[in-house]
């Protein structure tokens, strides 16, 4: 029930003793301050990891060849591995039932590239039409490559837009426009535009088939990459990654004569393996970050604890008196603990309220690759509200207790 009188004596009460008030405040509201900027701050670096895996499929396995470190059946050491067409297409129809996009990559690191008169040198890579959903790039231009393009060996090109706005300065229509790629003429008939930025977008894509042509390739890829079926479990969608993994690396290994634990002969990269270990760090991080604020609220609670037992001491004669008059100990106990959860809740609400300024401010400008969007969402806001309501209920329990046990004889005797 509210009662005027009450906020009148709590007020009165804190006025009286300003300075005690304001540290005592100023220990809450830091706490609480420092959580949300520590909350805020684990958001940041999970929510900038979680940007670096939108680059790409987030269940892509990517497999390239290597050297081989050991003899195995009769064959030696710094044995030179290479993939070819035959080993793409035994791997899609043995392991169809795991694959949501599959592709071959020829690529080619330095294509130099001449358009009128502007030149440059970008990365050329030969890939099939699932390749745009596996680097999960956009078309914002034309098409795509399909298989068309594959089975007739065409000439077509599809261009990053950094590539574009370096090449084609300009030029209002791009489409049909003719690229000198090392010699060749391809007619581009897309542009694209990829999540991972200029560095992704300084690219142009060729279908395999030509390129390997172009660049007297025969049948020979750099690389397989593939996507997995979706899955809504995580850990499902991890252990059948494994599963998809172990059999083709087993296939690979049989395949071309590679000895089971030589690890420098075949290269696997499963990208649900580093999301797993990237999120199990980001959530230590984020605990932590938990641990720490919730200890330095922790610490400021005690100090509202502590001025409360000095408050009680002080009223011994104010709360004997009123208990002397019929005060029961609920009342007592209830004076006490709102006068403690007023102290905490405003001055945590202080904390809460200038650390979500802080990262409303201060967060846009200190994004990085890594680090982007620090901030803390509304149910963790209200989670924080409900803490800080506990934590003062708690403070001044002791000293309500306390208080409520004081026998008005004694305490009308104390000094």
């Amino acid at each position: 029930m509210f009662s005027i009188e009450r906020w009148q004596e709590i007020f009165e009460g804190l006025f009286k003793n300003k300075l005690r008030t304001v540290l005592t405040g100023v220990s809450v509201a830091s706490g609480i301050f420092i959580l949300v900027i520590l909350l805020g701050a684990g958001n940041g670096i999970q929510n900038g990891i979680q940007k670096q895996f939108e680059q790409d499929a987030v269940n892509r396995i990517s497999v390239w060849p290597g050297i081989t470190q050991k003899e195995y059946n009769g064959l030696g050491i710094g044995r030179e591995i290479q993939l070819h067409n035959s080993d793409y297409n035994t791997t899609i129809r043995l392991l169809s039932d795991y694959i949501e996009y599959k592709s071959a990559v020829y690529s080619v690191w330095s294509g130099n590239m001449v358009f009128k008169n502007e030149t440059g040198t970008y990365r050329v890579e030969g890939v099939h039409p699932d390749y745009q959903f596996i680097e999960n790039a956009s078309v914002a231009k034309g098409r795509f490559l399909n298989q068309a393009d594959i089975t007739n060996y065409e000439k077509h090109v599809v261009i990053g837009q950094k590539v574009a706005d370096d090449l084609f300065k300009g030029e209002e229509e791009l489409l049909g426009q003719e690229l000198n790629i090392s010699g060749t003429i391809y007619k581009v008939i897309g542009v694209f535009t990829d999540p991972g930025g200029e560095r992704e977008e300084s690219r142009v894509y060729i279908p395999i088939s030509t390129a390997q042509r172009a660049y007297s390739a025969g049948d020979k890829i750099r690389s397989l990459v593939f996507t997995l079926k979706k899955n809504v479990d995580f850990d499902n969608a991890v252990a059948e990654s494994h599963d998809f993994t172990q059999k083709l690396e087993t296939f690979l290994r049989a395949r071309h004569t590679i000895a089971p634990d030589d690890q420098g002969a075949l290269h696997i990269n499963n990208s649900l393996d580093q999301a797993k270990n990237i999120y199990i760090i980001t959530g230590g991080v984020k605990g932590f970050f938990w641990f720490v604020g919730i200890c330095t609220i922790i610490a400021g609670v005690v100090g509202v604890g502590n001025i409360m037992l000095i408050i009680v001491k002080e009223r011994t004669k104010e709360i004997g008196i009123r208990k002397a008059l019929g005060a029961s100990p609920f009342s007592i106990i209830s004076m006490i603990l709102q006068e403690a959860v007023f102290i905490t809740v405003v001055a945590g609400f202080s904390g809460l309220v200038a650390g979500l300024l802080v990262w409303e401010f201060v967060g846009p400008s200190i994004e990085t690759d890594f680090f982007t969007h620090p901030e803390v969402d509304f149910n963790v806001a209200i989670t924080t509200l409900a803490i800080l309501v506990v934590a003062g209920a708690f403070a001044g329990f002791v000293p309500a207790y306390r208080a409520a046990k004081i026998r008005p004889i004694i305490a009308l005797r104390g000094d």
